[in-house]
């Protein structure tokens, strides 16, 4: 899919390329300093086109650049389309082609929102209610910190002081909490932060599919292993097909994520030795296995993956093809809530203009536990 994916924007950023070249092409200062060398006129068009790639490739990367073009073709091809039902509807000429100068002005505050929405971390509050016997209990979910990418391992102790202050009774990491190039020195940074935080019941810590790394130890210089070892040593306990049980009450059952493949436990796997009259929340990073997770009476599961579909319209392309049985936001199945997070950061994408960053609150509403408990 990925694949696809990447070929499907190389194409759309060769199309960006020789759309904005037509269209600097109109722009009248072109025109004045070309004079009537229709090659020198084109060379010209061609340059500011290039220069925004390669000043946003240098910078913010190639997926990025990539991004920011397709977006202002798209922007300046809609401004076009206004300019021509203006000028059709008022039958008059405009002396300045004003249709460029609005897709500029538009695609910089687009993006400029996107990059705030991507680089800001708000808190999102859900609260459920059960009859079950689990007393009262808040949950922060943290995912998708893919630390390194809109903040390093400094900024991740921020976020951490600041969900500090919701007073957690459990936090829990639900996955790609580091990437493929997260230093071990950003690694280590943030899984002190992580340690440092006060709960009652502790941190809890489940897979995504960077975490372990694509390219091998070598390429970052630690491994999946280092990783568990680092938060281990800060007191984070990590889960792989395995559960906890919080004050005789509440279970904590962490996957193993989806690209485990074969080696991940099946949900009646995990749950077939638990109490069910216990409430369980289950840390799955990836949202893709609810009719077992419904099946299993479980009542919670918590995930990322989804960057909350990262970009408009494109959000919910993951639900379409079924990667994904949802891309943002709670959802309800008989009597097991689902609830999917946008993240608190980015993979490789720096911009958010379909959703925003943020960690989760979950407050769970129990019936009272007996006295003694």
């Amino acid at each position: 899919m990925w694949i696809l994916i990447m070929l499907a924007m190389a194409l759309a950023t060769v199309l960006s390329i020789v759309y904005l070249t037509s269209r600097f092409y109109k722009f009248f200062f072109i025109k004045q300093i070309a004079g009537d060398k229709k090659v020198k006129r084109i060379l010209l068009s061609f340059f500011p086109v290039i220069l925004i790639l390669g000043i946003s490739w240098l910078s913010i990367g190639m997926m990025n650049a990539m991004i920011i073009l397709i977006h202002l073709m798209v922007i300046w091809f809609i401004c076009d389309i206004v300019n021509y039902f203006v000028r059709k509807k008022w039958k008059r000429e405009f002396k300045r082609y004003s249709a460029g100068a609005f897709a500029l002005g538009i695609t910089l505050v687009y993006l400029g929102t996107g990059w705030y929405l991507a680089h800001q971390v708000w808190r999102t509050v859900y609260t459920l209610e059960t009859e079950k016997a689990a007393g009262n209990l808040r949950i922060v979910q943290i995912a998708d910190s893919h630390v390194g990418t809109t903040f390093d391992g400094e900024g991740f102790k921020k976020h951490i002081e600041k969900m500090q202050e919701e007073e957690p009774d459990v936090v829990v990491v639900t996955g790609d909490y580091v990437d493929d190039d997260t230093s071990k020195e950003d690694m280590e940074t943030a899984c002190q932060a992580l340690g440092s935080i006060k709960t009652t019941y502790g941190v809890y810590f489940a897979f995504g599919n960077h975490d372990k790394g694509y390219y091998g130890s070598e390429y970052r210089g630690y491994s999946g292993d280092d990783l568990v070892a680092e938060l281990e040593k800060n007191g984070v306990t990590v889960l792989q097909d395995e559960s906890v049980l919080l004050y005789n009450r509440v279970y904590i059952i962490g996957r193993q994520d989806r690209s485990a493949g074969s080696s991940r436990m099946e949900m009646d796997e995990l749950v077939k030795d638990l109490d069910k009259s216990k409430y369980m929340v289950v840390l799955d990073h990836q949202p893709h296995d609810y009719d077992a997770q419904e099946a299993s009476g479980v009542d919670l599961v918590l995930s990322g993956h989804t960057h909350g579909g990262q970009l408009f319209p494109i959000n919910y392309v993951g639900e379409w093809t079924k990667e994904n049985e949802k891309t943002y936001g709670l959802i309800k199945r008989q009597n097991t809530n689902f609830i999917v997070t946008s993240g608190i950061s980015d993979w490789a994408i720096k911009f958010k203009t379909g959703c925003k960053s943020e960690y989760v609150v979950v407050d769970i509403k129990g019936s009272k536990l007996p006295s003694g408990n």
